[in-house]
């Protein structure tokens, strides 16, 4: 997930790998999908910027979706905002 920006980054052989602090996500609920956009950046270093997009399932599969990219690159909980942007809760959850 996340391919194209986030390999990028991790492949950049002349640079210090991307040291991302804050995590931006929106899960956003579409047409019996949800999209995930997420900004990650580096507070300190401007430069350091990454942004991706992927579908997911379910609500759940966009939370862990979120999750996986906080653990990767060790940013804490409290340096994450996640925005939802849903029609029906219910109709997008696991039950």
């Amino acid at each position: 997930m996340w391919d194209d920006q986030l390999n990028w980054m991790r492949s950049k052989k002349n640079r210090a790998p991307a040291r991302f602090t804050r995590l931006y996500a929106i899960i956003c609920q579409e047409e019996g999908a949800f999209t995930v956009t997420v900004r990650l950046l580096n507070h300190r270093n401007q430069s350091q910027v990454a942004w991706g997009e992927e579908i997911a399932e379910t609500v759940e599969v966009a939370s862990s979706m979120i999750g996986a990219l906080a653990r990767e690159f060790s940013i804490a909980e409290k340096c994450i905002a996640i925005e939802l942007r849903m029609v029906s809760l219910k109709e997008g959850t696991l039950h």
